[in-house]
C-alpha cells in the first residue's frame, strides 16, 4: 500500500513540484493539497497521512502553528517543514510544536524525497 502524503503550502506550483518529485519514487502518493494552515488542518484530520510537508509562511495560520495543531490531531505523523527561511527557524521551536525535519526550499527537491522515505520507514 502506498504511503499517502499531505503537501500544505499557499504557492500552487511548489505544490505541484513537491507532487512531482514525490509520486516519482514507488509506493507514494499525494493524498491531498492545502492552500493554506487552516485548510491542512482540516485536510490532515479528514485524509489521516503517513507524513505531512509544510511550509512555514501561510495565509492565515503559519506553518509553526499549523504544525502544533496538526502534531496534536496525530501525534505519530511525521512533519517536514520545507521553507525558504529555514535558518530563521529555531529548531528546538520547530521539534516542540512537532516538526520532524526542517529542509530548505532552495535544497535539492530529490533531498526532500530522500527524507519522505526516510521519515515514512518506506523500503523498496
Amino acid at each position: 500500500m502506498a504511503k499517502r502524503i499531505l503537501v500544505v503550502d499557499d504557492n500552487a506550483p511548489i505544490r505541484g513540484l513537491v507532487r512531482e518529485f514525490i509520486e516519482a519514487r514507488p509506493g507514494f502518493e499525494i493524498c491531498g493539497e492545502a492552500a493554506d494552515g487552516i485548510e491542512g488542518v482540516l485536510k490532515g484530520r479528514e485524509l489521516k497521512p503517513d507524513l505531512i510537508v509544510l511550509d512555514f509562511l501561510m495565509p492565515r495560520i503559519n506553518g509553526l502553528q499549523t504544525a502544533l495543531i496538526l502534531h496534536e490531531i496525530a501525534p505519530n505523523t511525521p512533519i517536514i517543514l520545507l521553507t525558504f527561511y529555514k535558518d530563521a527557524i529555531s529548531s528546538d521551536l520547530a521539534q516542540a510544536v512537532g516538526v520532524s525535519l526542517i529542509l530548505s526550499k532552495t535544497d535539492q527537491l530529490a533531498t526532500l524525497a530522500d527524507e519522505v522515505e526516510r521519515l515514512t520507514g518506506w523500503e523498496n
